[in-house]
């Protein structure tokens, strides 16, 4: 499942404020493309929120690791951190 759908539409209701709905038709803004693109970025915000919470562990575990050991292979670097 992911963000970008899978190119099918449907129709749906949607409540705006009146005033950004006026401003949005008098500069020729095109509300339903705006408002896909809006959740499209909550949709991707909020997913990757879950991953973050879903993974902080196994993160948390890995960056002990490198606090406590250095970085793998760090002596093989060609340049300074």
């Amino acid at each position: 499942m992911g963000v970008q759908g899978s190119g099918k539409k449907k129709a749906t209701n949607l409540s705006l404020d009146q005033e950004l709905l006026n401003d949005a038709r008098a500069l020729g803004v095109n509300v339903s493309a705006a408002a896909e693109q809006g959740v499209s970025d909550a949709v991707r915000k909020a997913k990757a929120a879950v991953w973050l919470e879903e993974n902080r562990e196994a993160i948390e575990a890995n960056n002990r690791w490198v606090e406590e050991n250095g970085l793998p292979l760090a002596n093989y670097r060609m340049f300074d951190v």
